[in-house]
C-alpha cells in the first residue's frame, strides 16, 4: 500500500512533496541515520529500544535534540502518521539528518527528520515458508569502529551487497568485518545454532546494534536457550545446524542453504513463536 502522507519536521505533507533542497546534508554525505521499525494494529513496536537505540545514535554524530527522540515521541509521531494513513499495519522509516548547510564542516547541528511509512496485511511476525539461500559477499569488508553499530545513512557497502546478491541470484548476503569475520547480512543481523548454543557477532565486531538482535537474545535468555555474542569466523556456516536474520520489520527469517549446506529451523520457529506472543 503506498504511503498517502509523510511527516516532514513536524508537518504533515502528501507523500510526493518535494521537500529536500541541493543543500540537504543527508543528500550530499549522508550525514544522518534512520530506523527501521514495525507497525502492528496501529501500535509501534518496541519503541523504547528504538528510541534508546536511535538517541546513542545521534549523540555520536553530534546531532543536537536527541533528548527529544525518546520512545513518547516517536510513537506520538508515528501512530499519527498511521492514522492520517488509514495503515494498522505497516513498515516505518525514520529518518534524521543533520539540518544545516556548510560543506564537510556543518554550520550547526541541528536535528532534521523524515517520517514515512508503507502499509502492509500482515498483523503479525511471520517465519518464511520458503527457507533463504545465501553467500558470502566479501568485495568490500565492513569497517570496525563506534560508527559501526549505527544505522547510517551511508549506506554504499549495503547497496554494494544487494547488487552483488541480485547479480548472483540470492536471497540475501552475509557481510565480513574488516579484520574477515562474520558481522551481519545485507539487511539484518545474523544468529548462528551450533552445538546446541546460540551465537551472534558481538557489537565489537561491527554489526549494527539491531533492535529485533536484542528482543531475540532477551527471549533466548528467557526460554534457558544459551546465546553468547562473540567473535565469529565464516567457517562455522559450513559447521552450524541452523543459521536465522533478525531485522525490526522481518522479525526472523531462517536460511535454509549456504553454499551445499542446508539449515534446519526448529530453533527459529520456536523463537518466532515466543516473538509474537510479545
Amino acid at each position: 500500500m503506498p504511503p498517502v502522507y509523510i511527516n516532514f519536521n513536524g508537518e504533515i505533507h502528501p507523500a510526493d512533496t518535494q521537500l529536500l533542497t541541493i543543500t540537504n546534508r543527508g543528500f550530499k554525505y549522508g550525514d544522518g541515520l534512520f530506523e527501521s521499525m514495525r507497525l502492528m494494529k496501529g501500535k509501534l513496536q518496541f519503541a523504547e529500544l528504538h528510541a534508546e537505540r536511535l538517541q546513542r545514535g545521534m549523540k555520536a554524530l553530534k546531532i543536537d535534540g536527541y533528548s527529544q527522540a525518546d520512545s513518547w515521541f516517536l510513537k506520538d509521531k508515528v501512530e499519527e502518521l498511521a492514522r492520517r494513513n488509514k495503515i494498522k499495519h505497516g513498515r516505518i522509516r525514520l529518518t534524521v539528518y543533520r539540518d544545516a548547510e556548510g560543506l564537510y564542516t556543518p554550520t550547526q547541528n541541528k536535528m532534521g527528520y523524515c517520517l514515512e511509512m508503507t502499509g502492509i496485511d500482515e498483523p503479525r511476525y511471520f517465519l518464511n515458508e520458503r527457507g533463504l539461500i545465501m553467500d558470502i559477499y566479501s568485495e568490500l569488508l565492513k569497517p570496525l569502529n563506534f560508527l559501526s553499530n549505527i544505522k547510517s545513512s551511508n549506506s554504499l557497502l549495503y547497496v554494494m551487497a544487494a547488487m552483488f546478491k541480485q547479480q548472483n541470484r540470492l536471497d540475501e548476503v552475509f557481510l565480513l568485518n574488516a579484520s574477515g569475520f562474520l558481522c551481519e547480512a545485507g539487511a539484518s543481523n545474523i544468529f548462528v545454532w551450533y552445538q546446541n548454543h546460540l551465537y551472534t557477532p558481538a557489537l565489537s565486531e561491527g554489526c549494527v546494534e539491531g533492535v529485533m538482535r536484542q528482543v531475540v537474545i532477551n527471549l533466548a535468555k528467557e526460554n534457558n536457550i544459551p546465546v553468547t555474542e562473540a567473535q565469529i569466523s565464516p567457517e562455522i556456516l559450513n559447521e552450524a545446524d541452523e543459521v536465522f536474520l533478525t531485522n525490526a520489520t522481518k522479525g526472523i527469517q531462517w536460511v535454509m542453504g549456504y553454499g551445499v549446506k542446508r539449515y534446519f529451523n526448529r530453533v527459529s520457529k520456536g523463537l518466532m513463536d515466543e516473538l509474537n506472543k510479545l
